[in-house]
């Protein structure tokens, strides 16, 4: 059985193959797998990052991007591993969203 994802062999819109600046964040999402997924950390392999992205309900898989995945995944991995807890995270995104209402980002 195929998962929502898995669109191999199927029909599809032409490959954009142009180079395109990416976003700030989306530099940064590159550079944190970087990091989490060197010898010496080993917080993240690839089989575990595409196992997160495949875990994705079809409808949130669609309306994400390639980097909101990609971060999907790295958060879920995280969270897997005990790297950083649920409490953890919920107190830096709250941290986060205050800097952005008082528009320090």
């Amino acid at each position: 059985m195929r998962g929502h994802h898995d669109m191999g062999g199927e029909p599809a819109g032409p490959v954009e193959r142009t180079e395109h600046d990416y976003a700030p964040w989306e530099k940064r999402v590159d550079a944190l797998l970087v990091l989490l997924s060197d010898r010496e950390r080993n917080l993240i392999r690839t089989d575990e990052l595409r196992k997160n992205i495949e875990a994705i309900g079809p409808d949130a898989y669609d309306k994400m991007s390639y980097y909101e995945r990609w971060i999907t995944s790295v958060t879920a991995n995280l969270l897997q591993r005990g790297a950083i807890t649920a409490d953890e995270l919920g107190r830096k995104l709250a941290e986060v969203e205050q800097r952005e209402k008082d528009g320090l980002l």
